[in-house]
């Protein structure tokens, strides 16, 4: 790693559902461009990349070729050597990341040290795994963004989810905040940002760069 960048950790679902192709893409590159990466899953278990298209499959095959491709487990992770935790979009944090105690820690020391946080779309469903030994949500009044009901009521597997983003958000104690289906929307609460969608994506990444930048007194690199 290089010793001139801050480290970001990756999260990604290794649930069937899969982790937004587009969504990944767009993060891995701007973010590679000015941090260390760490890719991290449950347990180390491989990624289903889903909704590949022709203009990202050729892509995906040379970042599978990279080292920084196979993830390590979360239960091995270290959250002291990171300053940027990044969750991407990913329908299958909605199954193996919203009660993952490893993540659990891990974003707990975030909040307590104040680190920069980024999760987008569906993956701010793997927020809510993060609860104080009072059971209290780690971001019980922050004001976080997600999918609303509204988007994810298009979705063709929309009666099986097991937990509704906004519901939840508010069901903990957040404040919900929503704009129109399908635009770019970022909220950015103290050290934490959220991005509604998957076209948040880039927007929500900048703000992680530009965040940490005026942390560590370095150069952001726009992609």
């Amino acid at each position: 790693m290089s010793a001139s960048r801050v480290n970001c950790l990756l999260v990604l679902s290794s649930s069937s559902e899969g982790v937004s192709s587009e969504s990944f893409r767009q993060a891995y590159n701007l973010a590679s461009s000015n941090f260390n990466i760490q890719v991290a899953s449950p347990n180390g278990k491989n990624i289903e990349f889903i909704q590949q298209d022709d203009n990202n499959r050729r892509w995906f095959n040379e970042f599978r070729s990279k080292s920084v491709s196979t993830p390590i487990g979360l239960e091995t992770i270290d959250p002291n050597r990171y300053s940027a935790l990044l969750i991407p979009a990913a329908p299958g944090a909605l199954h193996d990341l919203t009660n993952n105690e490893d993540l659990a820690v891990i974003i707990r020391h975030f909040v307590k040290e104040k680190k920069s946080i980024c999760a987008i779309g569906l993956g701010v469903a793997a927020l809510f795994c993060a609860k104080e030994e009072n059971k209290q949500w780690s971001f019980e009044d922050y004001s976080l963004t997600g999918p609303s009901v509204y988007e994810l009521a298009k979705s063709a597997d929309f009666s099986s989810l097991p937990l509704i983003t906004e519901d939840t958000i508010k069901d903990l104690g957040g404040k919900y905040n929503c704009s129109d289906c399908d635009a770019v929307h970022v909220i950015i609460d103290r050290h934490l940002i959220t991005g509604q969608n998957d076209l948040s994506t880039l927007t929500a990444v900048q703000n992680l760069t530009l965040m940490c930048a005026q942390k560590h007194g370095r150069t952001y690199t726009a992609r």
